[in-house]
């Protein structure tokens, strides 16, 4: 297999559905890209950049400062493998923390990735509580940042079902 020549990076999760990572990894394949699978711990932000693009981070709680090296979860990485099984495209992972979209954006320019391939938020109320204090990751990507941004729904609804945000209002 040839080495690619550009990426695509694909933001994941433990627990997110296949569908982002397959629709990620496809238009990878499409562009004889590498999928660069890129998790973020919200709950600690960068303060150092180690060897290989490592992520020397601290928490964001001053009681647990500690600073350590992001690892990426092994359990989310065999997710992905599992996912990924049969697929003709070269993969990595990375381990990043703090603002999703400021993370994601920052890796792609990075790797100078051709686009960056997100899922929609989780439905339910930790979903809903994360993206009032933090905003939509997607439109903070599709304003803040130069790459095509796609969007995977998740929980897709009908033309005529409410939205779920509307839901979470009643």
């Amino acid at each position: 297999m040839p080495t690619p020549r550009t990426h695509v990076v694909v933001g994941v999760a433990l627990g997110q559905p296949d569908a982002v990572v397959v629709t990620a990894a496809t238009f990878a394949e499409r562009f004889g890209a590498e999928l660069v699978c890129a998790s973020v711990d919200v709950a600690r932000y960068p303060i150092d950049t180690g060897p290989a693009g490592t992520v020397i981070a601290t928490s964001i709680d001053p009681d647990l400062a500690d600073d350590a090296v992001e690892v990426f979860d092994p359990d989310l990485r065999s997710a992905i493998a599992a996912a990924l099984t049969g697929r003709q495209v070269p993969w990595s992972t990375r381990a990043l923390a703090g603002s999703p979209a400021r993370e994601l954006a920052r890796l792609a320019d990075d790797v100078d990735a051709a686009m960056i391939v997100i899922g929609t938020r989780e439905p339910g109320f930790r979903g809903a509580l994360h993206e009032f204090f933090n905003g939509s990751v997607a439109a903070q990507l599709a304003h803040r940042q130069h790459r095509p941004v796609v969007v995977v729904p998740l929980s897709p609804v009908g033309l005529d079902a409410p939205l779920p945000w509307a839901e979470e209002e009643r």
